[in-house]
């Protein structure tokens, strides 16, 4: 007698082994992974823009040719996460610049590197990136380079501070600048300014009037083109205490509109967020600030330049940024985990567009956070992992909008042990300075007014 059900184990049985059977089929049939059609779009979207020739990375990845050599290196560094360089904790925010792979694109990577490494039909080859003369940002409307700048072969790091007339005879509003470096070997950072030679005569004049800057110049050594705090200035590692209560006596947060553009390792163009642009006023000047290392031995020469594509129309917001940043702390010798903060309260509606992190060679790890008038808190960026050799902009994407009366608070660590293996000396406490052996605790805050009162002009 049958027992009803009794063959329902073996009907599935049959099922599960059709299943089988179908997949080990279909993984037989699957076609190698080639470069042309699986292996080039994943580079083209991830990778290239820095492995091309004449960029910052050391070889080029655009050719089957040029790729194949390096098939070992690149499975590793994409299965360790280590390519795309990335920094900021994947759960907290969301970024438009984000070139994380995919497990898909990693598995399809692996895939082609641990088999037949096949080039593929030609005519599977996408479209590879234009690089216009090395521009990311497309051709410029105008370049503008400093004259030739020579280094001596030795010697301390050194911050060149060089103005170039624009020769603008009209004011132009910049939706898109990049800076580039004539000599990668030495140029470390750089940034550009326009220069209001009005506003910065009545700013001289008035630290001259105010004790609290006379103060401030007081406890700062400029030796050349350096510049650091006095190992016995006050320190002020909590800045968070009061609003802005680390920066130097009598600096204010102020909108750093005449900022068009900066280079870091890592960093991209600066393309500002559709519909805002920043402005340079006809007759104005662009002031370079340069960030020299003497990092090759031998005399070096540089002609770094910044390249800006003009707005077809006036836009509809300015691009602002502002600089958060403790001047105050002081790092103690050998300390492994050493916390800094700063804080700011925004007295208008604002929507962030892109957060950057800037510490050095010790810094270890930052936090940026809101809080809100409600008492509710957000982590808007979290960076675990600090490297002074990828010093990225996170660009957000939506914008992040904050109400008026958000309190950002920045939380930075930093590791001055000798377990830091870019520490250039776990045994002396450290101060802010310019010079990378020196420190640095700031964050960059890239937004547009929320609610704009006037089209800008």
């Amino acid at each position: 007698m049958r027992v009803i059900g009794s063959e329902k184990p073996n009907f599935l049985r049959i099922v599960a082994g059709s299943i089988l059977c179908a997949g080990m089929s279909f993984a037989a049939t699957a076609p190698e992974p080639t470069f042309s059609r699986d292996v080039a779009p994943i580079l083209y979207r991830h990778c290239v823009s820095c492995h091309h020739s004449g960029d910052i990375a050391p070889m080029s990845l655009v050719t089957y040719q040029e790729v194949r050599p390096w098939a070992a290196a690149i499975r590793e560094a994409v299965a360790l996460r280590r390519m795309p360089p990335w920094l900021a904790d994947p759960k907290v925010g969301h970024w438009s610049n984000d070139p994380r792979l995919s497990e898909r694109e990693i598995s399809t990577l692996e895939a082609w590197t641990e088999r037949g490494k096949l080039e593929g039909n030609p005519r599977d080859l996408p479209q590879p990136p234009a690089f216009h003369d090395g521009w990311k940002i497309g051709t410029p409307d105008v370049v503008i380079a400093i004259p030739e700048h020579k280094l001596a072969a030795q010697g301390p790091d050194e911050y060149a501070y060089i103005n170039v007339p624009t020769n603008f005879t009209e004011d132009r509003w910049v939706v898109a600048a990049e800076l580039r470096p004539g000599n990668r070997k030495v140029v470390h950072h750089a940034h550009v300014f326009v220069v209001d030679e009005a506003a910065n005569k009545a700013s001289a004049e008035a630290s001259t009037k105010d004790p609290a800057k006379e103060y401030a110049n007081s406890i700062r050594v400029k030796e050349g083109t350096l510049e650091w705090v006095r190992p016995e200035a006050p320190v002020i590692n909590d800045g968070c205490a009061v609003d802005d209560n680390a920066r130097f006596p009598g600096s204010k947060v102020s909108d750093l509109g005449g900022l068009i553009a900066s280079y870091l390792p890592g960093r991209e163009a600066d393309v500002y967020a559709p519909g805002t642009a920043r402005k340079i006023p006809a007759g104005a000047s662009v002031n370079f600030q340069i960030h020299y290392s003497h990092t090759t031995g031998k005399a070096e020469t540089d002609i770094t330049s910044v390249g800006l594509i003009f707005a077809k129309e006036p836009p509809k917001q300015v691009s602002r940024r502002v600089d958060l940043a403790n001047h105050m702390f002081m790092i103690p010798a050998g300390d492994p985990d050493h916390q800094v903060t700063e804080c700011h309260t925004f007295d208008k509606p604002i929507a962030i567009t892109s957060l950057t992190p800037h510490m050095h060679l010790r810094g270890k790890a930052m936090r940026m956070i809101a809080r809100y008038p409600t008492g509710e808190e957000q982590t808007l960026l979290l960076v675990p992992a600090y490297n002074f050799n990828w010093q990225f902009t996170y660009r957000a994407q939506p914008p992040i909008n904050l109400p008026k009366g958000t309190r950002i608070q920045i939380i930075a660590e930093f590791d001055n042990s000798v377990n830091n293996p870019l520490n250039p000396n776990s045994k002396e406490p450290v101060r802010w300075g310019s010079a990378s052996e020196n420190e640095m605790m700031d964050g960059w805050i890239e937004y547009v007014d929320a609610e704009p009162a006037n089209p800008p002009h």
